[in-house]
């Protein structure tokens, strides 16, 4: 049977989210046994303190949302980041670069930071934004994700104009390598939509309506 609470990452990451709301997703996340946490990196330590002890991970964003910082800056959100309690980074692939065809910028982007989040232990999920994204660029995202190494390819921010579908979550499944997994993320906020993406293909969800989900 599916524990559908173990692939839920309970997310808030609006940026007039409070300390407050934080901490009522740290107790929501530990009672229900989510995977994690995913919130801004200003409450990665707040975070990591609540949750110890727990089965619960602190996961939070790099190069969000926009996915256009250079990779520099990236690499030392990242390693702040880790530092202060995470175990999960989501980055934001450079979407301009992609456009305008650097696809080896696109590259070593994803493999940089993939490669400082291993060092340290922790895992990396790659948000591709495939709502700006046309075939082929899905398909050219899920070959360099893939070989960047990255633990997981990530439809969405949620911030964008569209979030996960099954038809793409079912074609990032397709096409990225079994070492690779797949989290659909942005706009799933029942659990029918939740276990559809999970029959697509996704082994997590990114969604801020997991005790609805799960309710």
């Amino acid at each position: 049977m599916l524990d559908l609470a173990s692939t839920i990452d309970h997310t808030i990451l609006k940026p007039d989210s409070t300390a407050q709301q934080v901490d009522v997703l740290c107790a929501e996340a530990a009672q229900h046994h989510f995977a994690s946490v995913c919130i801004l990196p200003w409450h990665v330590s707040r975070a990591a303190a609540l949750l110890e002890g727990t089965d619960v991970a602190v996961c939070t964003v790099v190069g969000f949302p926009l996915g256009a910082t250079v990779t520099s800056a990236k690499v030392a959100e990242t390693v702040t980041a880790i530092n202060n309690g995470a175990r999960e980074i989501d980055m934001v692939a450079s979407i301009t670069a992609l456009k305008s065809g650097m696809h080896d910028a696109v590259l070593e982007d994803i493999r940089t930071v993939t490669q400082v989040c291993h060092d340290h232990g922790a895992i990396v999920k790659v948000i591709i934004e495939t709502c700006l994204l046309t075939h082929e660029e899905k398909r050219r995202m899920c070959s360099i994700v893939t070989q960047a190494g990255a633990d997981f390819i990530k439809t969405s921010t949620g911030f964008s104009t569209g979030g996960a579908t099954v038809e793409d979550v079912r074609l990032l499944r397709e096409l990225v390598a079994p070492s690779v997994s797949v989290k659909a993320s942005g706009g799933i906020r029942d659990r029918e939509t939740a276990l559809a993406m999970i029959e697509a293909g996704a082994t997590r969800i990114g969604t801020s309506s997991g005790v609805l989900i799960v309710s």
